[in-house]
């Protein structure tokens, strides 16, 4: 299909997008909406997008339309407002000063353009202290604590810089669930309206438990003894799941990440390893609880040796004829899109480009009917539809209603879940603050997840926020037939189940459509429904060293190490890349589950169907890196931090304070003058000839680090923020506590990047705020539920009498209620 013909088959046809992005969690929504088949208009500035400068631009930019306009002008003005009376979504990165200048206010929007819904992505939301702060992810990253529990990566002391964007991610699809809540308000109130995200939360969405860990720590201190580094100073192991999670280099100097989390595959996996025979000793007494760091060491190595023991290929083999061991090869972004399960699938795809030739980069996100959703098409060349998109054309008018609704945007949907853990059913969790119904299918001990953390439910709490529990044991008759009645009441039911679980379970698409024809069904998954993978468990750690988020994070770390002391090194810093809970492919997952339940609701509304709709976490794990991923020939560099950790180069680093750390981000050359202009009482950048222009600069990097490196060692970190920020430079102290306390503080709770819950476990507490602002519609902020807690009254709901209800309680079909 040609570049510039905007008709393409998909779930989001006929919908126009008019795209300001200008970094990359705009531009990775506006690629979501696009590759769903949504006509998206970039505006570009005439010297192009800054999005262009990124080496994965013709994937982030593909399947998009191309028109330049320069804002300061007013003629040109006219064009983006005539432009904006055609479309029925604007996506927008500007901070919020610079939207006001521009007459992109929120408030001149709404009054304009009535019908709009305009999405605004900043970095630190609208409101609040920070609003006016510089919006780069390393801020982020540095103020809410993430690059303290990232400091594994690295063997100095202190925080560590982290390379791959999960803010961006989580603002992203954040952004892309409040666009298409709002476009299915819009049917029934004929109104857009504002949707905001923002970077803090978008992060804030990744981790799976340790919210919940946070608070316990904090509420009952001394109740519980705080393990906050899976390694101690000595890098000796302190945490058992390291032996579950192993993390260990073959024979033939190859990396691979394991996964045997659950009783039965570590039990496989010490038989592999032929280490069963040896916990008959009583020295190894409480295993996997090992008493002290000499045992966990002795432990650790004898693991470590008989992995090296065989080669890769060997191991291959052990895990193809014995399907209780997982383990993954730490592979590159590119080699990434070599994975056996990802070219089964066909979520690799090469396309050509007029100027570059092949580019080779991911399918879409959502798959349906065993193929993408849409065919990928090249990014545009730079004004490519300056004349053929028509900027004359006004969309046609909804009746607004004279009475609009201001409840939740999904008010009235109905969510059925089944599965466990995180990666998938937080997906419906963030629908849920939206205003969805979720009624999450359990079985009668309860998720898994529940009993992650050794407090009762806390492992569970932030999963389960907002849902409705119903205990049933569908593997029996009567469990089957209730499930089937609760599949009639639904909208929308999300699987998540390996391989044909679910078809042998009997809820398969098929059977629930079979009950209700009219359902939108998502199956999600770690690797897909077949395929050589399709019966592997997936873990975070595990989908990150598949996917190349542990390679991008520990700066290429799986090379073959050296001995021992190495092996133990770089196992510690790729352990770092991708198993730190704060940000993970857990939560990659989720928000691609959630964006792509919308779309389906979406499309069926619209009377389009999407047969077979399936997400995987390793395939979305693939979009979130589609940057580093994008493979063609000339690609540029790809910025990579330094080897102790501190960031990218002189203007995107950590730098000692007096007192801890600060982070500078001011490396464009706009920002050059405001920076040196703010640091003129302490060091001359000005007069240094060396540091005069870009290109020199980045040839004496070193030096303007030296320069740097005393003056901010001068006073304290919280003294800089507040200097270089009131001067609008890029620069935070770098908290050094977890970010899941950090967000539960009263400044962030003040700034509204935490709410208050009340939980039948927790009583009132504090749980992360929903991840969109809406300026007419409502969202919810509710809490965790107990095991069955509304088994009852949704069986009351669908006909089942009490009598009934208590019949199948003594029968050990349903549990929960009363």
């Amino acid at each position: 299909m040609a570049a510039d013909d905007p008709a393409i088959d998909g779930p989001l046809t006929g919908l126009v997008v008019v795209d300001l992005s200008t970094t990359l969690p705009g531009a990775q929504a506006t690629q979501f909406l696009a590759d769903c088949g949504a006509e998206v208009i970039m505006v570009e500035p005439p010297d192009g997008s800054p999005l262009r400068d990124l080496p994965g631009w013709p994937a982030l930019l593909r399947g998009k339309r191309s028109v330049t306009l320069d804002l300061h002008l007013d003629a040109d003005l006219d064009r983006l407002r005539a432009l904006l009376r055609r479309a029925d979504v604007m996506v927008n990165t500007l901070r919020p000063a610079s939207a006001e200048r521009l007459g992109l206010s929120p408030e001149l929007l709404s009054e304009r353009y009535p019908q709009l819904v305009v999405a605004n992505i900043t970095g630190w939301g609208s409101t609040g202290p920070w609003r006016n702060y510089k919006g780069w992810e390393a801020l982020v990253m540095a103020k809410t604590g993430v690059m303290h529990e990232k400091r594994g990566l690295t063997l100095r002391p202190g925080p560590a810089y982290i390379s791959t964007p999960y803010a961006s991610w989580g603002a992203a699809h954040a952004a892309v669930q409040g666009v298409l809540a709002a476009l299915i308000e819009r049917d029934s109130s004929g109104l857009g309206q504002i949707v905001e995200s923002n970077l803090v939360t978008g992060m804030g969405s990744m981790d799976p438990y340790n919210w919940f860990y946070e608070l316990v720590l904090e509420r009952y201190p001394g109740a519980f003894e705080p393990m906050d580094a899976v390694y101690d100073d000595q890098g000796r192991p302190q945490a058992y799941l390291i032996y579950a999670l192993l993390v260990a280099p073959t024979k033939d100097g190859r990396w691979l990440q394991f996964a045997q989390v659950s009783p039965r595959l570590i039990h496989a996996w010490l038989e592999e390893l032929d280490l069963l025979g040896e916990l008959a000793d009583p020295k190894w007494h409480g295993f996997p609880m090992l008493p002290t760091p000499e045992l966990r060491m002795e432990w650790w190595d004898m693991m470590l040796e008989r992995v090296g023991a065989r080669t890769l290929a060997e191991w291959e083999q052990a895990m193809a004829v014995n399907h209780d061991l997982s383990g993954e090869l730490f592979r590159t972004p590119d080699e990434a899109l070599d994975h056996p399960q990802i070219v089964h699938d066909g979520r690799a795809v090469t396309v050509d480009d007029p100027d570059l030739g092949p580019v080779r980069q991911p399918t879409t996100l959502i798959h349906s009917d065993r193929k993408p959703l849409t065919t990928i098409r090249p990014a545009p060349r730079l004004g490519e539809h300056n004349t053929s998109v028509n900027f004359d054309e006004s969309r046609p008018e909804i009746a607004p209603r004279t009475d609009p609704p201001v409840a939740a945007p999904l008010t009235g949907v109905t969510v059925l879940e089944f599965g466990s853990m995180y990666a998938g059913p937080y997906g419906a969790t963030l629908l849920t603050d939206l205003g969805a119904r979720v009624i999450k299918v359990e079985p009668l001990a309860g998720d898994n997840i529940r009993n992650l953390v050794a407090f009762p439910e806390a492992g569970g709490a932030k999963v389960l926020q907002g849902k409705e529990s119903v205990a049933i044991d569908f593997t029996k008759p009567e469990g089957l037939e209730l499930v089937y009645e609760l599949a009639k009441r639904s909208d929308l039911v999300l699987l998540c189940f390996r391989g044909d679980a679910a078809e042998r379970a009997g809820i398969d698409e098929a059977k629930l459509k079979a009950a209700n024809p009219d359902l939108v069904v998502l199956s999600m998954s770690g690797y897909g429904a077949d395929g050589p993978y399709a019966h592997r468990s997936a873990y975070a750690p595990s989908v990150g060293a598949a996917s190349g988020l542990s390679v991008i994070d520990s700066r290429g770390a799986a090379t073959r190490p050296a001995d021992l002391d190495e092996a133990h090194r770089r196992a510690i810093t790729l352990h770092a890349g991708s198993a730190v809970p704060a940000v993970q492919s857990d939560g990659i997952a989720a928000l691609g589950v959630a964006s792509a339940l919308l779309v389906g609701l979406y499309a069926k509304r619209r009377g389009i169907t999407l047969p077979h709709m399936t997400t995987t976490m390793l395939g979305t794990a693939l979009q979130s890196v589609i940057n580093h991923n994008t493979g063609y020939a000339g690609r540029p560099s790809i910025e990579s931090t330094d080897d102790q950790f501190f960031g990218l180069n002189a203007l995107y680093r950590m730098y000692r304070a007096a007192d801890g750390w600060v982070f500078l981000a001011a490396p464009l050359a706009r920002e050059w003058p405001a920076l040196a202009k703010a640091m003129a009482p302490y060091v001359d950048l000005h007069a240094d000839e060396r540091f005069a222009g870009s290109a020199s600069q980045a040839e004496h990097d070193q030096a303007l680090i030296d320069a740097l490196t005393p003056v901010f060692a001068t006073k304290p970190a919280s003294e800089w923020e507040r200097e270089l920020s009131s001067q609008d430079v890029g620069c935070v102290e770098v908290t050094e506590r977890n970010s899941e306390f950090v967000l539960q503080t009263d400044p962030f709770f003040e700034a509204g990047y935490a709410v208050e819950a009340h939980s039948p476990i927790f009583a009132e507490h504090r749980r992360l705020a929903p991840l969109c602002r809406f300026s007419r519609s409502q969202t919810k902020a509710d809490a965790g539920c107990t095991i069955g807690q509304h088994t009852d009254a949704v069986l009351r709901e669908v006909g089942v009498d009490d009598d009934r209800i208590a019949a199948l309680r003594t029968a050990e079909v349903i549990g929960g209620g009363s």
